[in-house]
């Protein structure tokens, strides 16, 4: 017993299609961002809101630390009214802390 199947209705390309020819991408182009102003008249504490606050930081931010012990280059997650918190579970006081910003990704 065979079936009649219904005839498909398909609309006839009488037409050069040509999608795809006004796309570019290039993956070697690079978004380049502004870097972080780093004013010497603002605080410490201004200093974290701008990087806590920045579009670069989602869950950590690479940065370097410069203490009244020397250099450090973290990535820091968190932060709480005396002191941030790092990747490797470090908290750094923010009493000790001399300057702050972002680590350059170049």
């Amino acid at each position: 017993m065979e079936k009649k199947l219904p005839k498909v209705f398909a609309n006839k390309i009488d037409k050069i299609i040509k999608n795809n020819e006004t796309v570019y991408y290039n993956r070697n182009e690079e978004k380049k961002e502004e870097p972080v102003k780093t004013n010497s008249t603002l605080s410490i504490n201004q200093k974290i809101n701008q990087i806590f606050g920045s579009s670069r930081y989602v869950y950590k931010a690479d940065v370097i630390i410069t203490t009244k012990d020397g250099v450090l280059n973290k990535k820091i997650i968190g932060r709480n009214r005396s002191e941030l918190i790092t990747m490797d579970n470090e908290v750094i006081p923010i009493n000790s802390i001399i300057d702050i910003a972002f680590k350059n990704n170049e």
